[in-house]
């Protein structure tokens, strides 16, 4: 056998896990796990259930699945558990509800492969209004654009739960977030650290009817936003108190400018308590632009640190130097 065939044969689908979160999914888990054996046959399909009330564990492990449990309630603790537990080369994260198609699968290595990426998002496609209701819509883009708008555009579907990661990304993701939240987690440390990423669309489809959407629109929603707000005051914190201080700077001159024109006229100052109240918002604005540079400073340490645990980890836990492989 040839060099040139031997590296294109160093990985197969025995170095991949396929990551199941679920909760309550016995309508569509069976479904997820054969079409992900289909198209992979080689690869280990983890499924972690996190305390369902139903037959998913049961249903799960009978369709041929590893299935473990984590008992916090959340995704965002199943996924860091996932990440924690499980040791492959490749990581294909993909929700339990059938919503995903499994035959893009393959797409998405290749894309993975061949432009060395450490995340490649699955981004939906589709035309059926059930599957991607109109509220989720305007969600997903409301929340993309903030965070394209923060940290940089290179993700059109940050909530997406369909994923291919290395697993140098894996190892180095802290996965602080317990819920829904942790699909923005992920595509922030991308973007924080500048990895190699990309996107490619793939088919949605709705859930069957026996099967219901545990997202809750508004309320996850806001823990979706309040999570960006989090993740921008700890990895962008001058931008974050550059924007306190403008809105603090904004309201002392409005109450300060009529005041400053009166003494200029009159040469006094009648209303004293809005004066000393103006001041003080100045000062609190001038404060949060200090407080932003000064954690601005610790925030490049903190990333340069994780910069450099990311680049001690090979991009799929093999010698680097090698040529990439090719997926058999």
């Amino acid at each position: 056998m040839s060099e040139n065939t031997r590296e294109k044969n160093e990985l197969s689908d025995t170095d991949i896990a396929v990551l199941v979160p679920c909760y309550n999914e016995e309508a569509t888990i069976a479904n997820v796990v054969r079409d992900f054996q289909q198209q992979l046959p080689g690869a280990t399909i983890y499924v972690y259930d996190n305390n369902s009330s139903d037959r998913t564990a049961e249903v799960a492990a009978q369709s041929g699945a590893i299935v473990r449990n984590e008992p916090q309630q959340g995704k965002g603790h199943v996924v860091r558990r996932m990440f924690s537990d499980i040791e492959a080369s490749i990581y294909v994260l993909v929700d339990g509800d059938d919503t995903y198609d499994a035959a893009s699968v393959r797409q998405l290595l290749d894309v993975f492969l061949s432009q060395h990426c450490d995340l490649v998002n699955a981004r939906r496609v589709t035309d059926i209004a059930k599957a991607y209701r109109f509220g989720h819509q305007f969600g997903n883009r409301l929340l993309t654009g903030i965070v394209n708008w923060i940290f940089g555009k290179r993700c059109d579907d940050i909530l997406s739960g369909y994923r291919i990661f290395s697993r140098r990304f894996v190892k180095s993701f802290p996965a602080l977030s317990t819920g829904f939240e942790i699909e923005t987690e992920l595509t922030v440390h991308a973007l924080s650290l500048n990895m190699p990423m990309t996107e490619a669309e793939t088919p949605y489809k709705d859930r069957p009817d026996e099967s219901a959407s545990k997202l809750n629109t508004y309320r996850d929603g806001f823990k979706i936003l309040w999570m960006i707000l989090v993740l921008t005051k700890d990895e962008r914190p001058f931008f974050f108190y550059s924007i306190a201080f403008s809105l603090l700077a904004i309201v002392s001159l409005i109450l300060g400018i009529p005041v400053a024109l009166e003494f200029m006229d009159t040469g006094l100052v009648p209303r004293l308590p809005t004066a000393i109240l103006s001041a003080s918002v100045m000062i609190l604005a001038f404060l949060s632009l200090t407080t932003g540079l000064v954690l601005d400073s610790v925030a490049r340490g903190r990333r340069e640190a994780k910069r450099l645990h990311y680049l001690s980890l090979t991009w799929l836990g093999q010698d680097r130097r090698k040529p990439s492989p090719v997926l058999k």
